[in-house]
């Protein structure tokens, strides 16, 4: 028969184990739940509104990269006014209902709503009913975005799938792969194919 001071000290150790292993859980599950970037809203970057919504059933399955093909932006007034350009050019001479995009990074590391989540824009023919257009605010054939946008762009992804607005297991794809243009430019095409989820065969 066990001693009462033997009882006691197992009873203990029991005790601990829980505990510790309730601690590391909790730390599991908080390091898992990735980090959301900045990201500026369409009434904050001065953007109109849609004059017409179309929204999407999500979790999206597909991404596709692009560049604007404008000037770049590092601070929020100059991004804020190629935005402002941009979505009354896709309104008024392309009768398009919004910004083309879902969203645009800046090189100030900042991601700009365009139509957001779950709502279709006219990026990308074939694919914008069941995808997310993201284009980074520039020109990228000879050179990438800063770091800061690059990040911003794999932290929105992240963020994304967290929030249930991608796939698990979406697809990732350059503009270039399924419709005829040279976006997202060569460089910065060069660099997605890096990333998590891109497919070479869309």
């Amino acid at each position: 028969m066990l001693r009462l001071s033997t009882l006691l000290l197992l009873l203990l150790a029991i005790v601990a184990v829980v505990l510790v292993s309730g601690v590391s859980a909790r730390g599991r599950k908080k390091a898992t739940k990735p980090e959301c970037p900045e990201i500026k809203l369409k009434r904050q970057w001065g953007g109109k509104l849609a004059l017409g919504l179309n929204y999407q059933v999500r979790p999206i399955r597909n991404v596709i990269i692009h560049h604007t093909v404008t000037s770049e932006c590092s601070t929020f007034p100059q991004c804020a006014e190629i935005l402002q350009n941009m979505q009354h050019y896709h309104q008024t001479q392309l009768d398009y209902y919004d910004v083309a995009y879902n969203f645009l990074i800046g090189n100030d590391g900042v991601v700009y709503e365009g139509t957001g989540w779950g709502v279709r824009g006219a990026h990308t023919y074939g694919y914008n009913t069941n995808g997310t257009g993201i284009a980074f605010i520039g020109n990228f054939v000879d050179k990438l975005p800063t770091e800061a946008a690059l990040t911003a762009c794999k932290k929105l992804l992240a963020c994304g799938v967290t929030e249930g607005e991608l796939s698990e297991d979406y697809g990732l794809i350059g503009a270039s792969q399924v419709i005829s243009t040279q976006s997202p430019g060569l460089t910065l095409y060069n660099e997605i194919q890096e990333w998590p989820h891109w497919l070479p065969r869309p």
